[in-house]
């Protein structure tokens, strides 16, 4: 079954396997280690990975070797690239609210003062 990028990092253990892979290619035992899950559940997760095309197995000898594939993650940038401008302008609109609220702020705050003055005559 050929599963999609999405799916692979969908969960946080599998986030977390791939950054470990990133940085060195593993056995099997040597990822396992890294984390506190069973070696089946690491398996299980290797596995997912591997479908989603994030992870590539390499037999040498009698160990088998796995090492992350990061560049497959471009399909993850690729699609996050469209909400990136969204995001900035929803951002820009928030920015310029909070400054709108700032310079309205001092008014407010000096009228509270002076009503709480009169309140006290």
């Amino acid at each position: 079954m050929r599963r999609d990028v999405f799916q692979g990092i969908a969960d946080p253990t599998r986030r977390a396997l791939l950054g470990r892979l990133t940085k060195e290619k593993l056995n099997l035992t040597s990822v396992a280690e890294s984390f506190d899950i069973s070696r089946q559940s690491v398996t299980k997760h290797l596995r997912i990975l591997i479908e989603c095309g994030l992870v590539t197995e390499q037999k040498e000898g009698r160990e088998k070797y796995f090492k992350a594939q990061p560049e497959k993650l471009s399909e993850v940038a690729a699609w996050m690239e469209q909400y990136r401008m969204f995001l900035s302008k929803s951002y820009d609109r928030l920015d310029d609210y909070l400054k709108t609220l700032q310079t309205k702020k001092p008014k407010n705050h000096e009228q509270r003062k002076s009503q709480s003055r009169n309140k006290r005559k």
